[in-house]
Order: C-alpha cells, then structure tokens, then sequence
C-alpha cells in the first residue's frame, strides 16, 4: 500500500512539473507580428525588417514574425483587426490607427522624426525655385496614405497658395511610394514630386538617383513623422516590447541602416497632433 501512495504522489509532482512547464513555454512563445509601411523598396524593405523581427525575438524572448503589407492603408486595416501587433507607420498612418485602436500607443521614433521634413524636386533643367513655381508643372506625390510625401507637401502646396487639385498640369500622380516618386521625376515621366528626405539623402549617397537630371529646389519646414506603434497587449508586453527597441542599436540589425538610424527615443500619441489637425484641415481623416 505505501509504495502504491510513493508512485502516486510521484506521478502527481511529475504532472504538476509537466504543466508548469507547459505554461512556461506557452509565456516564451508569445508570438508577435510586425508591419511596417511599405515606403521604399520593398524587396530592401522585407530583409530588412524579417532581421529586425529576429533581433527583436531574441531580444524579448517573444517568437516574433514580420508580415509584409501591399500598401499603407493594408497595414492600418491589418493593425484595426489586431492581425499586427507592433507596427512602424508614418505620422498619418499612425493617426489613422490609433484612431481606430484608441488603446494603441505610439513609444519609439528616430531622432530625426523630431524635425522631420519632405523635398520637393524637379527635372534639372525646370527653372523653378518655388512652390509657387509648381503651378502648370505635372506633378507626383508618394502614397496617398503617406505623411512626407503627400499629407505635409500637400499643405505646404496650399499654404503657398498652390492648389494641387486645380493649378498643376493635370491632377496629381500617386507613385506608392518615396523611391518611384524621384525615378518619375528622373526618367521624365513628371516634371515635379515631393518626397521623404531620408529617402532622398540616402538615394544621392548611394548613387540611385541621377543628380543631372533631377535636382531639389524646396525643403519644407520641420514635423514629426515615423513612430513605432503598439497595438491592445498586456503590459508586460509592451513593456518588454518598448524596451528592446529602445535599447538598440545601429550594430544590431538591417532596419537601423534603412531607417538611416542609430537609435530610436521615446515618444507618445501626444506628438502627432498637429498631423491629425493637418489631415482632418485637408479632410484626409474625419
């Protein structure tokens, strides 16, 4: 009878590991899905953050997996569902989301999205030195969805009292995204567009745009732009989330060097407000 009460009571504490053990690698393997929108080259784009997803899997402990999204307004639809649950938006897109995701939260940007700005460029021999000059110029912006290479050029278009919609040659184009716009430009096919600065500066660098045939003859005033949102998590979570990303490091994956960054800071909702302000001015948002 004893030895039948020792194999009982050792079976039981075999159960009770067996259980505790499960829980723990069901905690471990919390997965978390990333999206980013897809601004640039998407191929440069897609490596760059499935070794961002790594870094950030080792980083929390999380199995994390980047989903690639067809265009801006994809992500923001995918993030509404709770199908992403950390995603790098622009400020519109960002906007747009946590409008829609009220728990949503905005916590890691670059430094340069402080002060961030877009370029506007032309053909090299366009003689034109002014947003003003743009009117009877065919024209492209990036993605509609996009905060620097439509929302803000757009504004500052029309606080120059240039119409987009009724002064230029034709009605704007939407390229998609940031490096389509300047190669529109570059080969002819428009004479003017508007841009993310980054994507410009890091085009010039890296010999992808030809300069004797495109040139930037305007750069607007400063805004804040791209951020890292997270969706409805627990806290513990976000916490673990919000305190890798902010801990990296230019050495430590591909999206830092897309990103044309070293570090990400802090940030919060509260600084995209005049991008809301903005967008619901132009009713791009309601």
């Amino acid at each position: 009878m004893k030895k039948i009460i020792v194999f009982i009571s050792i079976l039981f504490i075999l159960t009770l590991t067996a259980c505790s053990g499960s829980q723990d690698d069901k905690a471990e393997t919390t997965t978390i899905k990333i999206g980013a929108i897809p601004d640039q080259n998407a191929a440069d784009l897609n490596r760059s953050m499935e070794d961002f997803a790594k870094d950030l899997g080792e980083k929390t402990g999380f199995k994390v997996e980047y989903v690639p999204s067809v265009d801006y307004s994809a992500l923001v639809t995918a993030f509404e569902r709770g199908e992403i649950q950390l995603a790098w938006f622009g400020g519109l897109t960002g906007v747009q989301a946590r409008n829609l995701v009220p728990e949503a939260e905005a916590f890691a940007q670059r430094p340069i999205d402080e002060k961030f700005k877009s370029v506007f460029i032309a053909q090299s021999d366009l003689d034109i030195d002014s947003l003003e000059g743009l009117k009877g110029k065919s024209f492209t912006f990036g993605s509609e969805s996009s905060t620097s290479g439509h929302l803000m050029p757009r504004y500052f278009m029309m606080e120059a009292g240039v119409d987009p919609d009724q002064e230029l040659d034709g009605k704007p184009n939407y390229s998609g995204s940031h490096d389509k716009t300047y190669k529109l430009v570059e080969s002819g096919a428009f004479q003017t567009g508007a841009l993310n600065i980054s994507v410009w500066e890091a085009a010039v660098k890296e010999g992808k745009v030809d300069e004797t045939k495109v040139k930037v003859f305007y750069t607007t005033p400063e805004y804040f732009d791209y951020n890292w949102t997270v969706n409805k998590v627990d806290e513990e979570t976000k916490a673990k989330l919000k305190e890798a990303i902010l801990s990296m490091t230019s050495e430590d994956n591909e999206i830092m060097e897309l990103l044309q960054t070293d570090k990400f800071i802090e940030t919060k909702n509260e600084n995209y407000e005049a991008i809301e302000k903005v967008a619901k001015e132009l009713k791009i948002i309601k």
